[in-house]
């Protein structure tokens, strides 16, 4: 693990070992809004809390390994889940304190995501069943057989509409009552799933208050060779945008700017695409960034700036002009070993962790 400063001096502020974490990819995630806090899982049974300067402010013993952790909008909850039972233990950074929360579900948690615009929770498990818990009023909404094989990853929009994704290749949309409002069969398992807007030509078919985000498109990788893009309020025709093959495969994508997608690909390529219907897939831009591999791409909002990490090195672009490679840190790990990027939300830090 390392955790880079991302301002111009652009230093290491502090690194954690594979002996705390166990020698396998970890889970990490910073605090929603606030960045004080950043938690690291593994396969060690434990979940540990660290302040901005590596110091470790609380360890979270669990029966399993950490299979997924996430914050809450306002970054007042973690909520972290394990692969032993039904449990999900919610760690509280206010008190510092956590709890466990059942989730009546009898096997192995495979997926966790809060809502950014209210106190709901998603957590899906390995056999497809589906909880939506309100962490405001404690209410559980079981949804036994959401899916038939285990849940991959998901996301809410604003209208709290979840979208989940699974083994068993099929999109499903869904009412925080547990619902099906709509879905859709994919070819191959789906993974990152992201809710945005996507500029349309049809008229929107769904009432939404004023001053409500309109993203009404939820976007999943597919197969890891293609972005499959499903439209609420046109639900008939979903977009699969398939890339060059000299690419190799999507390791990671960001929504940005009007309707524009970042993509990064196994093989070093950054490209940007639009989903504007007259430009509809169309690259507005593409660079080989890495001569041998990329591992992972990363933006961050506040600073306009992406980020990707592959050949052992972290690249710093302005979104403005992603030609523009403003900085280069070179990381003294294992060679192959990048894994995953995270920035917080102020833009001031980076986290890179390694498989090793």
């Amino acid at each position: 693990h390392y955790f880079i400063q991302s301002n111009l001096r652009m230093k290491e502020v502090f690194s954690i070992s594979s002996k705390t974490n166990g020698n396998s990819p970890v889970h990490l995630s910073w605090q929603s809004k606030q960045g004080s806090y950043l938690a690291v899982g593994g396969i060690h049974r434990t979940v540990n809390i660290y302040d901005r300067h590596g110091e470790l402010v609380d360890d979270i013993s669990l029966p399993g390994s950490c299979t997924g952790l996430k914050w809450d909008a306002e970054g007042n909850t973690l909520a972290i889940i394990q692969d032993k039972s039904g449990v999900i233990y919610m760690w509280d950074a206010n008190t510092r304190t956590q709890r466990p929360l059942d989730s009546g579900l009898r096997d192995s948690l495979s997926f966790v995501c809060w809502s950014s615009y209210g106190p709901l929770l998603a957590i899906g498990t390995m056999k497809g069943n589906l909880l939506i818990y309100n962490h405001a009023t404690g209410r559980k909404v079981p949804v036994l057989g959401k899916h038939s094989k285990r849940i991959i990853c998901g996301a809410w929009n604003s209208q709290n509409v979840l979208a989940l994704g699974s083994e068993d290749r099929v999109l499903t949309c869904s009412s925080v009552e547990g619902d099906t409002i709509k879905s859709a069969n994919l070819r191959y398992d789906p993974e990152l799933a992201v809710f945005s807007e996507m500029k349309s030509n049809v008229a929107a078919t769904t009432t939404r208050a004023p001053g409500t985000s309109n993203d009404n498109t939820v976007s999943f990788v597919v197969g890891r060779k293609t972005l499959f893009l499903f439209n609420l309020d046109d639900p008939e025709n979903p977009i699969e945008l398939a890339f060059q093959g000299r690419y190799g495969n999507i390791v990671g994508y960001h929504w940005f700017g009007d309707g524009y997608i970042l993509i990064g690909f196994t093989n070093g390529f950054l490209i940007v695409i639009s989903t504007h219907p007259k430009e509809i897939g169309q690259e507005l831009f593409q660079s080989k960034t890495h001569r041998d591999v990329l591992n992972d791409i990363s933006i961050s909002f506040t600073l306009s700036k992406a980020a990707s990490i592959g050949d052992n090195c972290v690249k710093l672009y302005d979104l403005k002009d992603l030609q523009d490679t403003y900085a280069i840190i070179n990381l003294e790990v294992e060679s192959g070993s990048l894994h995953k990027l995270e920035w917080s939300s102020d833009g001031q830090l980076l986290s890179v962790a390694t498989t090793k």
